[in-house]
């Protein structure tokens, strides 16, 4: 069994254009001759390696609470593309995961320097896929991320944003990406992990 971290590190993070970066803030230090150490963080809910709940585009859309962990945490395909992902390039994603494995295609892990265009989004939701994960920190171009979002959020499928799939091969993996659990929220950080069971 291998296990891949693809979780970007908090402090040192992207951060999508606009938001605020995480902070950290040393509450006790030893080394300041306290009884021990304590550390404080503030962050946006979208910095680094994070899921969007419908509700981050959907006004009536579900929070992170209300989603159901399956679409967290289950089998995954890794596909590797670069570029704008057309409605063909969608279609044989899905088929290239489908044919390796039914459940792993519900959750699709795009590796590379990719964006997801409206009719890829459109494709992807009318299909069976519970969540797509992808390296930048938005699926769709930074400069509109709207209307994928309005898609995909709108079709309750479950984005994870701002992974790290460099060393991950192509394939299936088991997936975990459960979010923190925050109340009301239109997205939370996780610590997302791929894992090679046949290894």
């Amino acid at each position: 069994m291998k296990i891949y971290d693809i979780s970007q590190e908090v402090f040192t993070c992207q951060v999508y254009p606009g938001d605020p970066s995480p902070e950290k803030i040393t509450l006790n230090s030893m080394d300041n001759g306290d009884l021990y150490n304590l550390t404080a963080f503030s962050m946006c809910a979208h910095n680094g390696t994070h899921i969007d709940a419908p509700f981050h585009f959907i006004k009536d859309g579900k929070t992170v609470d209300q989603m159901n962990l399956e679409s967290f945490i289950g089998m995954a395909y890794v596909v590797e593309h670069e570029g704008i992902v057309s409605a063909i390039d969608a279609m044989t994603m899905l088929h290239k995961a489908n044919q390796c494995n039914l459940e792993a295609s519900k959750r699709l892990l795009i590796k590379g320097n990719a964006e997801v265009s409206l009719e890829a989004a459109k494709v992807f939701a009318t299909s069976n896929i519970l969540l797509i994960g992808n390296e930048s920190q938005t699926v769709g171009p930074e400069n509109a991320p709207m209307a994928v979002h309005q898609t995909l959020l709108g079709a309750n499928i479950i984005l994870l944003e701002g992974i790290r799939l460099q060393h991950v091969p192509e394939g299936v993996y088991l997936l975990n990406a459960a979010p923190l659990n925050l109340a009301e929220a239109d997205g939370a950080p996780c610590r997302a992990i791929l894992i090679d069971i046949d290894r």
